[in-house]
């Protein structure tokens, strides 16, 4: 996984004087390990990268941030680009494994419900780590811009839709491109969601399964183009 552009977290702070007493009573310094120092800067960093983006955020703010030097930034991350990196795959593991885990037997169109659910608690949860996703940056163009994610959420759902179609005579091929039609449609109402909140999480799942299910409820085997163009 993305994680091992990371240098070994084991280390310890090498920019912080080791804890101890001072002969003028004040209080001992803490030193973190390597592992809490990394997990501090991959939370500052996903805050900031949500707040500012990858563009508007500095190594030398998240390292001021954490209370360190830009160095320590470098050693555990190799950089503001591998530290995005790691964010984004955390994100972009997180949200699939909600949808994998919300996949579970019921009927087709509870489905549908608990995967609209599913992306739209992540979202209600994880405010950060979506605004962080639907973000397209040049550092994680294979694994981390929004197509990528509407395009490995739908992996989750195409086989399900394939037994659904084969099941009701329609051509199984054909499950990827509505996976991917479906999968975008909950994915972009949910990015238009984030921001505004209206209406209610469980009104919006419920008229999202409406278009969804009753569009595929009236699928034709063969549809046909009704206008002029046909090409």
């Amino acid at each position: 996984m993305i994680d091992s552009v990371a240098i070994d977290s084991n280390t310890s702070d090498k920019d912080l004087p080791a804890a101890s007493g001072s002969r003028r009573g004040r209080p001992r310094r803490v030193r973190m390990t390597g592992a809490e120092r990394r997990e501090q800067l991959l939370d500052i960093g996903r805050t900031l990268f949500a707040e500012k983006g990858f563009e508007g955020t500095s190594v030398e703010e998240i390292a001021a941030k954490a209370g360190v030097s830009k160095p320590v930034v470098y050693e555990h991350f190799g950089g503001k680009e591998g530290l995005y990196a790691v964010v984004v795959d955390r994100e972009m593991r997180r949200l699939l494994d909600l949808v994998t885990g919300a996949l579970t037997a019921g009927h087709p169109r509870e489905l549908l419900e608990q995967a609209a659910f599913a992306l739209l608690d992540y979202i209600e949860k994880s405010t950060d780590g979506f605004r962080i996703l639907v973000r397209d940056s040049p550092v994680a163009q294979s694994t981390g811009t929004f197509a990528s994610l509407i395009s490995d959420i739908a992996t989750q759902v195409e086989d399900i839709l394939g037994l659904e179609f084969k099941a009701r005579g329609f051509d199984p091929k054909l499950a990827p491109l509505y996976a991917q039609a479906l999968v975008g449609m909950v994915a972009l109402t949910g990015q238009w969601w984030l921001d505004v909140r209206k209406p209610r999480k469980a009104e919006v799942a419920a008229h999202l399964v409406n278009l969804a299910w009753h569009g595929l409820d009236g699928l034709e085997p063969k549809p046909r183009l009704v206008g002029h163009r046909k090409s």
